[in-house]
């Protein structure tokens, strides 16, 4: 089955018409998207959009031999001219299956928003499924007979769709994902590829032809992950992105909670808000047990209040305690944690924070803290195969 994409952009395309925004204007050339719209086999056109025939004309295909046009979702802009010789468009109710001369079945999928999905079955068994902008499947079954081969949807607007079909196995390894229905919203460039291949996804230029249930090397996801930055960096928000197309994830706090300290409380609730509701949340510093069993990946935010615990642990703030074993001790443990990353099968990321750039610390205890930051940062970022370096909102990559 063929499946070609005459435009991969959210319904106002990119870049919006009269917008100012930074992304809109570098939006140019193979950067410009028109929105998304499905061509499957020459036969099946999923999403009627201005330009379609242009789009498939330049892609070398030709919209005549279409029997079937379907709709996604409602379109609120000016009324869609439809071409001559195309059969009028339509939706289908959630549930119906449709048979097609061409000998392609198609079934409409329930979403949790406006809209309808399709899943297209090729005469041969191919399966795709195509999810409108801003929806997720509704209603799965607890496990599905076989994954798809293909799935076509808002992967950057709507990660939770992924992970709803990964914990029923829609998406199974070898399934192919595609990010359509981009908009000024998403990063672009080596961004937009860098923060997909964390979620086992891609993007492809508008008019590219992809042959579905054809063997495609799906994007590594890298097991363990090292996320650096300043305070207030986004890096928190940029380690929770790298995970946030899994079905299940455990999130581990190492800061505890902090009795009476309304600000702490605060700090923490706003980051409960943002996860998904499925995460399981973990308050502990026992990182080297977690680690060295199996299970769902972890987040551990982060490593420099899990330090802050290991110095409590051995009295490393004192001079004397510190000389008098502390400091052996504490590297007995950085040692363990470091092991058993580097030994690890679970998915792995992990924040901290980047030391030594500001203000020398005024004291003795608080320079042995930043040190141990650094040697720990460092032994723990070469065990990792991808390190990012956080920076005003925007990830550097250091490694992978």
């Amino acid at each position: 089955m063929e499946l070609t994409l005459l435009g991969t952009g959210a319904p106002d395309g990119m870049p919006r018409p009269d917008c100012p925004c930074a992304a809109c204007a570098a939006a140019r050339g193979d950067r410009s998207r028109a929105a998304t719209a499905l061509l499957v086999d020459d036969a099946l056109l999923l999403d009627l959009t201005p330009g379609s025939v242009f789009a498939a004309a330049r892609a070398g295909h030709s919209l005549t031999g279409v029997r079937q046009v379907l709709l996604t979702h409602p379109h609120d802009g000016p009324a869609v001219e439809l071409p001559a010789g195309l059969p009028p468009a339509g939706r289908v109710p959630d549930g119906r299956e449709l048979t097609l001369i061409s000998g392609h079945r198609v079934r409409a999928v329930s979403m949790d928003a406006p809209g309808t999905g399709y899943e297209v079955t090729a005469p041969e068994g191919e399966r795709l499924l195509y999810m409108p902008p801003g929806a997720a499947p509704a209603g799965l079954a607890d496990r599905v007979a076989q994954p798809y081969d293909m799935v076509v949807g808002d992967v950057t607007g709507r990660p939770d769709a992924v992970a709803r079909l990964r914990a029923v196995e829609a998406i199974g390894p070898t399934t192919e994902v595609i990010a359509v229905h981009l908009d000024h919203d998403s990063p672009s460039g080596p961004e937009l590829d860098r923060r997909l291949a964390a979620s086992g996804a891609r993007t492809v230029p508008d008019g590219t032809t992809l042959v579905v249930g054809e063997y495609h090397a799906v994007p590594d996801v890298p097991r363990r992950t090292l996320v650096t930055g300043g305070a207030r960096s986004g890096k928190s928000v940029e380690a929770e992105r790298r995970l946030e197309t899994f079905p299940e994830v455990v999130y581990v706090a190492t800061g505890g909670g902090r009795e009476g300290d309304t600000e702490w409380a605060a700090r923490i609730g706003l980051h409960r808000e943002r996860r998904p509701a499925a995460w399981r949340t973990e308050e502990t510093c026992e990182l080297a047990e977690l680690l060295q069993s199996d299970g769902p990946p972890l987040l551990i935010d982060c490593l420099s209040l899990w330090l802050t615990d290991a110095m409590d642990r051995v009295n490393a703030w004192d001079d004397t305690a510190w000389t008098d074993g502390g400091e052996s001790a504490l590297r007995e443990r950085t040692a363990e944690l470091v092991a058993s990353v580097r030994g690890t099968r679970r998915t792995v990321v992990a924040v901290t924070n980047e030391v030594g750039s500001g203000v020398v610390p005024a004291t003795a205890a608080g320079r042995r803290f930043r040190d141990e930051l650094g040697r720990l940062n460092s032994a723990f970022a070469d065990e990792c195969e991808h390190v990012l370096l956080v920076v005003a909102g925007q990830a550097l990559t250091l490694r992978g």
